[in-house]
């Protein structure tokens, strides 16, 4: 299994740094590289670390929904008011409906399977999307950037948690009013637990006044921890713990942004390694020979689903004073999939879901065709399509 991992890491980061240097995502490169070393071609991995992928995966979502939390601002999603819910809610409640409807008419897969490739293939991807709104925040184009920034990490969240929620209903062969129920309770207690659980850890870092890498094991683990002991947890109550590390997160980084942000910067190293085993050990798990026999049928799906997410983008823009240009700008840069897709779409797959090899094959397929597509679009269009400093009046609402 080491010499695997070796050849997954080594590999992984060289494929992606020369993708990277012919301006393609570097995401792109290493699932590109995970399906040559898999079983169906060149078979160069373990099964022990194939075996182990699912735990792997996880930890990476650990990592994606607390980096999310570090980075979400009370102030601004107050700032932004209803746009950012809107932004937040609206395009990929569209694409989940679009892809649930053209998989069923299209993929012969039932109601509720296409809702969970809908939850899978509806996140925009943090990789793709933050650091470049970042740069463009950095560059004095703030307001666009910030409303993307948290319009997509709050995106996120709420397709990850519409995703576990329609695959426990799979799971179970459960579909009724508890079921239903289960779901805004398992968010409200998931929040409440992370709140209380976030409360005290504060207050017991502020005591004990560890360094920064004492902090990050401290968290880190409790994050595993608790993610890991959920299927416990079900047993006692319905609550989502996705949610908790979420809000735990979000109380530190409004409590203490110096602590914040050191520990941004030392997850920001931890990504740097679970990335590269999370993109590549999703290329190793698609079935080439399947994924060829389902045709153009699943490119399809996926485009439908993109057109019917940026119309969705433009319908939550349509009452604030971003002119057609910035609206643009925002439908490119919420089209992009990579990382949740990769954190989630093998899920079904190892859960024995019969719609599971599909949902993987079309995770896989919107990170290859969106991400190049997206960053390219995002990087050669800002400088046309935005001004820079825009008044704080653009993200209110006409009268």
């Amino acid at each position: 299994m080491i010499l695997s991992l070796l050849i997954v890491l080594i590999g992984g980061f060289s494929i992606g740094y020369l993708f990277e240097k012919i301006n393609i995502p570097k995401i792109v490169g290493m699932i590109i590289f995970g399906i040559l070393i898999s079983p169906s071609i060149l078979n160069l991995v373990s099964p022990s670390l194939i075996n182990i992928s699912d735990i792997l995966r996880k930890i990476a979502l650990v990592i994606i929904i607390t980096r999310a939390g570090l980075n979400l601002s009370i102030k601004s999603i107050k700032e932004m008011g209803i746009n950012a819910l809107l932004i937040s809610f609206i395009p990929a409640t569209f694409e989940i409906i679009g892809v649930t409807i053209f998989s069923y008419l299209l993929l012969n897969i039932s109601i509720v399977g296409g809702i969970l490739l809908g939850t899978v293939l509806a996140a925009v991807s943090p990789a793709i999307v933050v650091p470049r709104m970042i740069k463009l925040k950095n560059k004095g184009y703030k307001e666009v950037s910030e409303l993307v920034l948290v319009g997509s990490s709050i995106d996120d969240i709420y397709v990850i948690v519409l995703f576990y929620a329609t695959l426990n209903v799979l799971k179970t062969n459960k579909f009724d009013i508890i079921s239903i129920v289960q779901i805004p309770s398992s968010i409200i207690l998931g929040i409440l637990l992370g709140l209380v659980i976030g409360i005290v850890i504060y207050q017991l870092l502020k005591l004990l006044k560890f360094n920064n890498y004492i902090n990050l094991i401290v968290l880190f683990s409790l994050s595993i921890l608790l993610v890991f002991s959920e299927d416990i947890l079900f047993n006692v109550v319905n609550v989502s713990t996705l949610i908790s590390i979420l809000s735990l997160f979000i109380l530190i980084n409004f409590k203490n942004k110096e602590i914040s942000f050191k520990l941004e910067e030392n997850y920001k190293h931890l990504w740097f390694f679970f990335e590269i085993i999370l993109f590549v050990l999703v290329g190793v798990s698609v079935d080439i020979k399947y994924a060829l026999s389902e045709g153009f049928m699943p490119v399809i799906v996926l485009l439908i689903g993109l057109t019917i997410r940026s119309l969705g983008t433009f319908i939550a823009l349509t009452f604030t004073n971003f002119n057609f240009k910035e609206k643009l700008f925002i439908i490119f840069s919420y089209l992009p999939k990579a990382t949740v897709q990769a954190s989630i779409g093998g899920i079904a797959l190892s859960e024995g879901l019969n719609v599971g090899p599909l949902i993987l094959t079309l995770a896989v397929l919107s990170i290859l065709i969106t991400a190049p597509i997206g960053a390219t679009l995002i990087d050669n269009t800002y400088k046309k399509l935005l001004n820079k400093n825009y008044n704080k009046e653009n993200l209110n609402y006409e009268h």
